[in-house]
């Protein structure tokens, strides 16, 4: 997926001197309530993280105390669409005007009429329907389809990530029927299929991370002053 990226960068995170026995785990803390969430100065949405901290290069600065800094080399996976990028998703709703998608499980993608091609047809069924291609009946989008997807504009940073996407450019609707009549992509998925499982464990794994920790934020008071997380990590 062309809005996955990887990325380096150097860090300084805060941590209070309570933590001074597990620096890792409490620096690990730090970047996982960062998880799913846009940042401006990774110009992204931090999906995955490994980090190599530096502990005895930790100092307390002026103005900071009792918090130490730690400097810390990070290997970050970002989410960063951008206008025409191709995405991927799951259709959770669709209607006549409008197809709804959800992209890695987490952020909400809307594709509206206008930005659906002419070729494709709605057929009204029962509660639901579904987008027929007039081309090819076996060509079909309906919920529970994984559909390709062009970002059409800017993707609005203040509600997470939230898209706006087409299905008018070339090798874009289902992918299972992509998969099979499309060549290009088909001759993508195949070389890419290792990086995606490797991907998505990566993100599984964070998200487990950023679950557990969650848990433990509501059930133990923060021994830190009540300010704003994101302000304990910053980049040099």
């Amino acid at each position: 997926m062309e809005a996955l990226r990887e990325a380096v960068a150097k860090l300084t995170v805060y941590v209070h001197p309570s933590n001074a026995a597990d620096v890792r785990r409490a620096v690990a803390r730090q970047l996982s309530a960062l998880l799913f969430s846009y940042e401006d100065r990774f110009d992204g949405v931090l999906l995955a993280h490994e980090v190599s901290v530096e502990g005895e290069k930790a100092k307390i600065l002026n103005g900071l105390v009792p918090y130490f800094g730690v400097p810390v080399h990070a290997n970050l996976l970002l989410f960063s669409p951008q206008p025409d990028m191709i995405l991927e998703g799951k259709v959770e709703m669709l209607g006549k005007e409008s197809v709804h998608a959800i992209v890695l499980g987490v952020f909400s993608a809307a594709i509206m009429s206008d930005d659906i091609h002419e070729k494709f047809k709605f057929k009204r069924k029962g509660g639901g329907g579904k987008f027929v291609s007039r081309s090819d009946k076996q060509h079909v989008i309906k919920r529970g389809s994984m559909i390709r997807f062009s970002v059409k504009s800017r993707v609005d940073t203040e509600m997470n990530c939230h898209i706006t996407g087409s299905l008018i450019p070339p090798h874009t609707g289902s992918m299972l029927w992509l998969s099979v009549h499309d060549a290009e992509y088909a001759s993508e998925i195949n070389s890419g299929k290792k990086r995606s499982r490797d991907i998505n464990i990566k993100i599984e794994q964070n998200e487990q991370e950023h679950r557990t920790l969650n848990n433990e934020y509501s059930m133990v008071d923060s021994e830190r002053p009540h300010k704003s997380r994101k302000r304990n990590v910053e980049e040099r």
